[in-house]
This record gives structure tokens, C-alpha cells and sequence, in this order.
């Protein structure tokens, strides 16, 4: 009988938490996202289905909703919602794009592309995050994201042209390699400046074999970790 019991208070503590979090997250999308300037209903659909606190460690899962980024181990952070949302809604993905992310951290911003796009890959130099954001991705059903563990300054030559590329950690500069990768008429965001200090969110446009940056606003994300040269 109190086997029976504790089943019953486990299952509705299970069934709690997942209101909870449902309320969450379409407050997330009313008051942070749609209140501000994510006006693409693509993006802010796929913002209320992708189950952020599935992507954060245990302890986090009570703020997995907050506006603001979390951190996740190793020194690395989850993004703001908010980031999320502008960087994909930036490079504005269709289902038939194929995408590259660097930095793939807890592997959120991979599901976001993943629900829109048809395929994503994904490259995390952090061996412990890599193999964590690759459950998380597979329990929630993410199958069409590829992750790889290596530094990705160089991209992913082999899986190359991408439609659009997402960098998710600040770079000293814009990687030639990454530019190379990009299709003509491709986007993409990447966060440029100095390690620890606030850097430009930046536009790259490739048209034909010329390339237009734009400055978008000021961010402050993690460095973009490389491998010892």
C-alpha cells in the first residue's frame, strides 16, 4: 500500500512540475520575447515547444524560464531566452536550411534550430557539455542534430555549405574558415570582441564571393574556447 502511495504523490509531483513548466514558458514567450522585438512567428512558436529546462542541470530547472542565462558546468552558460530567440530569428531558418552551430553548451539552441530546419550540426569543444547536450538531445527527440566534439573555429568543412551559421561564444574575430563555409546569400551571427568584455553582436552576409557585416548590439557571451596550437 505505501509503495502505491509514494507512486501516486510521485506522479502527481511529476504531472505538477509539468504545468509549471508549460505556464512558464508561454509566459517566457509573452513578456520576454514578444514584448520585446521577436515579432517572427516561426521563431516564437518554436520558443514555446522546446523544453529549455530539459537542458539545464537539476538544480537549474526552477529558473530555466528566467530571463537571463544560467550557468550549466565547465564555466559555460545557457543564453538568455531573449538571445536565443534574435540570433534565430536573425538568420531567419527555413525547414529545408542546413545549419552549423558552434558552441553547442547545453544543446538548447541546437533544438531550437532543429525544430524549424531540416538538418543541424553541431560542434562543442567541452567533451563533458558535448556528450550531456547529446542525451538531452536525444531524450527529447532530436534526431536531425549532429554534434561533434572539436574545436570549432574551423567549422565543419565536410558537412559544408551552410545555409546559415550560429556561433554561440565570443570570437577575437570572424573565422575565415567559417565565412568559407557559409553559402552565397547565407547568414551569420556570431558575437565579436575581447574575452570577459562587452562585445558586438554581429551580421555576416555572404553575396557572391563579397561579404557585409553589420553591428547589431552590444552582448556579452563566453569566450570561444580553442585547442592548444
Amino acid at each position: 500500500m505505501k509503495i502505491w502511495i509514494l507512486f501516486f504523490l510521485l506522479m502527481c509531483q511529476v504531472f505538477l512540475f509539468g504545468e509549471d513548466y508549460d505556464r512558464a514558458r508561454e509566459e517566457m514567450v509573452r513578456y520576454q520575447l514578444e514584448n520585446r522585438d521577436i515579432k517572427n512567428k516561426v521563431v516564437l512558436n518554436t520558443m514555446k515547444s522546446v523544453p529549455r529546462h530539459e537542458f539545464v542541470p537539476d538544480k537549474e530547472k526552477r529558473n530555466a524560464y528566467d530571463d537571463r542565462p544560467l550557468p550549466i558546468g565547465y564555466g559555460q552558460t545557457i543564453s538568455q531566452p531573449y538571445i536565443v530567440a534574435y540570433m534565430t530569428q536573425v538568420i531567419d531558418p527555413k525547414p529545408e536550411y542546413r545549419i552549423l552551430e558552434i558552441g553547442t553548451g547545453s544543446g538548447y539552441q541546437a533544438a531550437v534550430l532543429a525544430e524549424i530546419a531540416d538538418s543541424v550540426f553541431t560542434i562543442e569543444i567541452v567533451k563533458g557539455l558535448a556528450d550531456r547536450a547529446q542525451s538531452a538531445l536525444e531524450e527529447n527527440g532530436y534526431a536531425n542534430v549532429v554534434i561533434r566534439h572539436g574545436d570549432g573555429y574551423y567549422g565543419w568543412e565536410s558537412k559544408a555549405p551552410f545555409d546559415a551559421i550560429v556561433v554561440t561564444a565570443a570570437a577575437e574575430h570572424i573565422p575565415p574558415p567559417l565565412i568559407k563555409q557559409l553559402k552565397p546569400d547565407g547568414k551569420m551571427i556570431i558575437p565579436v570582441g575581447s574575452p570577459f568584455m562587452i562585445q558586438n553582436l554581429m551580421l555576416v552576409e555572404k553575396k557572391g564571393e563579397s561579404v557585409r557585416t553589420t553591428s547589431l548590439f552590444p552582448v556579452r557571451f563566453v569566450p570561444l574556447t580553442r585547442e592548444p596550437r
